[in-house]
């Protein structure tokens, strides 16, 4: 408090920050860099453990018998599904009945904005089919929820035949104290999405659910395409980035190391070799995938939904890779029963354990106190500039012969407003325009609506880098220096909150922007050379970082793609973000385009400012 009190000492600091700010800053993003590759390295990780004290140990007897008979429902369910065509409702209404089960059906329709080409879908129409399993030993006042989509083709007849086989066996028992919901979606997030909606009469549609549980405390979503599966694979991330409690990752692990089940993450196996550069770069892979699907903030499964109900859920996927251990659909049913009989010992929400998390492997995790380290070290680096800025605004500015600065506050208000606001109307143009405009660009051009859409968007991304770095001018005349700090200081305080909440809400997606658009803030001035520096801000916009980040996450799937099909890859992923928007209310795409755009725009403005 002494240094910030004495204004001699205070100036000094100052004076140090200001000197050093350029060398300070590239050592904070250095740093920043390395802290986050060493989270991978096991030694700085913690080992995970299991927080809920009803769930802190697997010591159930699981005694599911019936892996084979699940299996032999599973391919009946096949042959209905293929004689009529998609759901065979009719059937799976009366296979739960038989099985003891109250079934109910909700049938819901959707009109995508513009036709999802990946799935050739645009009006849909479906039924979803579920069953409940009422409590017999509670005031059925909670439930928890198995769900299984019903998938075209061949896809997840094993999970629907294994989900019913549990539901024949849970109704054989006793102990449960919550309300059991088998639940068999059709249309995949579609489906799942307009029975949530139904369940908490949330929705939009009118289509609601005509029977409930209780208040569902967490759900599993299970995924089964073939009749031998060599490992299980847990799904976490949900929409917008949102992760279930660590403890439901936990006690899938705990179940697995119990009963011998092969199981991964990211589709990566454990190594133990930590200490070696092949573990570690294994360890990297794995957290790094993590980090590119959280920032995706699209569901990367069926219970990614339910995350923002306050339901904890993750998806089970079985994964035929053709090793040699092999786990049987027996195996399978018990440890999902050995899963429920701990959820239903639950006397509240999970909520002791961590909900911000990395995880480089199913046994150790990153908890939030760990890695929001990185990220500050790259926002503090707008914090300096910003410093440096203030320090170089408040020197007095210089007067004319006739003692008149050479600055008039009016055109200093004109040159800070106009980049401003024309920035932000170019980002809520790209925000509105490719849906407006798709009926148009299909009458005019030989497009499809999907294209025209993608297109449109590409368009006006293109186009906003003509219009706001001479505005200024227009209404002010050439650039003065003092206008061009100004609004840099807005800029910068502005990303610096920006990248803040951003990463508060969805870490990965925050510190990805940071990567990229903290260099950018940290250089660009109107002295700077313009083609190269034009070039380097083109290359770390929000747009071609989206296209590195395509090629990069097939990378680190180990499936490499060439240009063209990156490029195709990385139209799909634009429309699948704007579907994602419309339809489940993902903000990755309005985050994009109202404010992380207008906001690089701004730092284009400067560097064209003379």
């Amino acid at each position: 408090m002494g240094l910030l009190s004495d204004p001699n000492r205070r100036r000094a600091l100052i004076s140090l920050l200001t000197r050093l700010n350029t060398p300070i800053c590239i050592v904070c993003y250095m740093a920043g860099v390395a802290w986050f590759m060493g989270l991978a390295f096991e030694p700085f990780t913690l080992r995970t453990y299991m927080s809920e004290n009803a769930m802190g140990s697997t010591m159930v007897e699981e005694r599911f018998p019936a892996g084979e008979r699940a299996l032999a429902t599973g391919r009946e369910f096949s042959a209905h599904k293929k004689r009529t065509g998609g759901m065979p409702v009719e059937w799976l209404m009366k296979t739960m009945q038989a099985k003891g089960l109250e079934v109910f059906t909700q049938r819901f329709s959707r009109t995508l904005p513009f036709p999802d080409e990946n799935k050739e879908r645009y009006m849909v129409r479906g039924t979803n089919v579920y069953g409940i399993l009422r409590a017999p030993r509670a005031p059925r006042t909670e439930a928890l929820v198995l769900s299984a989509p019903c998938s075209p083709g061949d896809n997840n007849n094993q999970a629907v035949g294994l989900l019913l086989g549990l539901a024949e066996y849970f109704r054989n028992q006793i102990y449960w104290a919550k309300d059991i919901i088998f639940l068999v979606n059709e249309h995949d997030l579609i489906g799942m999405q307009a029975w949530l909606e139904g369940y908490h009469h949330t929705n939009t549609t009118g289509t609601f659910c005509h029977s409930r549980g209780g208040s569902i405390q967490a759900a599993l979503s299970l995924e089964l395409s073939s009749d031998i599966i060599t490992s299980l694979d847990l799904v976490l991330e949900g929409l917008n980035g949102q992760l279930p409690n660590l403890d439901l990752a936990n006690l899938f692990y705990a179940f697995c190391q119990k009963i011998g089940v092969l199981c991964t993450i990211q589709g990566k196996l454990q190594r133990n070799d930590w200490d070696s550069v092949s573990g570690y770069s294994h360890a990297v892979q794995t957290m790094m995938l993590m980090v590119m699907k959280q920032a995706s903030g699209r569901p990367w499964g069926d219970h990614g939904l339910f995350l923002r109900y306050h339901i904890e859920a993750a998806t089970i996927k079985g994964v035929n890779s053709f090793r040699q251990y092999k786990t049987d659909a027996t195996t399978i049913g018990r440890l999902l029963e050995g899963m429920y009989r701990k959820l239903n010992n639950l006397l509240e929400r999970l909520h002791q354990s961590y909900f911000f998390y990395l995880m480089p492997s199913l046994s150790h995790f990153v908890s939030i106190g760990y890695y929001m380290p990185a990220f500050g070290l790259l926002a503090v680096i707008l914090l300096l500039r910003a410093l440096d800025l203030w320090v170089q605004l408040s020197t007095p500015p210089q007067r004319t012969e006739d003692g008149v600065t050479d600055i008039e506050p009016v055109r200093g208000v004109l040159s800070l407003l106009t980049p401003l606001v024309i920035s932000h109307l170019t980002g809520v143009a790209l925000y509105m325009l490719p849906i407006r405009f798709q009926e148009m660009a299909v009458e005019h051009f030989p497009v499809s609506e999907t294209e025209a859409v993608v297109l449109t968007a590409i368009a006006v991304y293109t186009a906003g880098l003509a219009l706001p770095h001479n505005t200024h001018r227009l209404l002010s005349g050439e650039g003065t220096e003092q206008g061009w700090r100004v609004l840099k200081l807005v800029a910068v305080l502005y990303l610096a909150v920006l990248l803040g909440c951003t990463a508060l809400i969805n870490f990965s997606l925050g510190f990805i922007l940071a990567l990229t658009l903290v260099p950018v803030a940290a250089f660009v001035t109107p002295h700077v050379p313009k083609v190269l520096s034009a070039f380097i801000l083109v290359i770390l916009s929000p747009a071609c970082t989206l296209l590195f980040s395509v090629f990069f996450f097939q990378e680190l799937q180990e499936m490499p793609i060439s240009f063209q099909d990156g490029w195709l890859l990385f139209l799909s992923v634009i429309s699948q973000g704007i579907l994602d928007h419309s339809l489940y209310g993902s903000l990755v795409y309005p985050l994009i385009t109202l404010l992380v755009y207008p906001c690089w725009l701004l730092f284009w403005n400067i560097l064209f400012w003379n």
